[in-house]
């Protein structure tokens, strides 16, 4: 029988610089609650998940007020103030932080604060389908655009195959112990699944979904509350 656990890991440390916001991404209001709210909803109301922990940059001043009116996620979220100045750095030090409170064959979900769209749904997905994979994997959606690459003068160079292409999303789900190596012998990679590969590893693609995406451009708002305040 499997008797690890699995926990929710979310970096919520960025500026969310490309959406031109007054304030950091994962605070905007979005369909009547911040961005970060609906994620740590998501992840609190997951039965499965054994406990929820953001990871927050050290000045933090939005925090405090998301959490006082959110009284539902008390006792389900823990905040690490351990954000850095990358995302990697964000996962390391908050995988540091808990180190006393998981076992080396837990499960850890590092979701990007910034995709509000996920469901308890895709998460319980991600698990079955993982549960017993001896690497872990992430959810992704296979790429179904013709891809081109371009040069400097933003003219074509290439028509990129797209065969066996897929778009990463998010969870990421890894054990602790083999996370914490990947995190902590990378260098500069944009996923964990990334630093994973690193190590001479396959993770497994599972099938996510277009709702799943991450808001970066100002466009990308009026789409995330369109999904958000659809009823499923």
């Amino acid at each position: 029988m499997n008797s690890s656990r699995y926990f929710a890991l979310i970096p919520a440390a960025g500026i969310g610089a490309r959406l031109g916001a007054d304030i950091p991404k994962q605070y905007m209001p979005l369909a009547g609650q911040p961005m970060l709210t609906h994620v740590l909803t998501t992840f609190a109301a997951a039965s499965v998940i054994s406990h929820v922990f953001v990871v927050v940059s050290p000045d933090d001043g939005y925090i405090g007020e998301l959490m006082a009116a959110a009284p539902h996620l008390q006792g389900r979220v823990s905040l690490l103030f351990d954000g850095g100045a990358s995302r990697q750095e964000s996962v390391l030090n908050g995988l540091q932080a808990i180190r006393p409170l998981v076992g080396d064959d837990d499960w850890m979900l590092v979701h990007d604060a910034a995709r509000p769209g996920l469901t308890g749904g895709l998460i319980e997905h991600l698990i079955e389908t993982l549960q017993d994979d001896p690497v872990g994997g992430l959810l992704a959606l296979p790429v179904v655009d013709t891809l081109k690459r371009g040069d400097q003068r933003a003219r074509v160079a290439q028509t990129v195959p797209r065969t066996a292409l897929w778009a990463a999303q998010t969870p990421q789900m890894f054990r602790y112990s083999l996370l914490l190596q990947a995190m902590s012998q990378a260098n500069a990679v944009t996923d964990e699944a990334g630093a994973v590969e690193l190590l001479g590893l396959q993770p497994r693609l599972v099938e996510g979904s277009p709702r799943n995406f991450k808001v970066t451009l100002p466009h990308d708002v009026a789409l995330a509350e369109m999904f958000l305040k659809e009823e499923f």
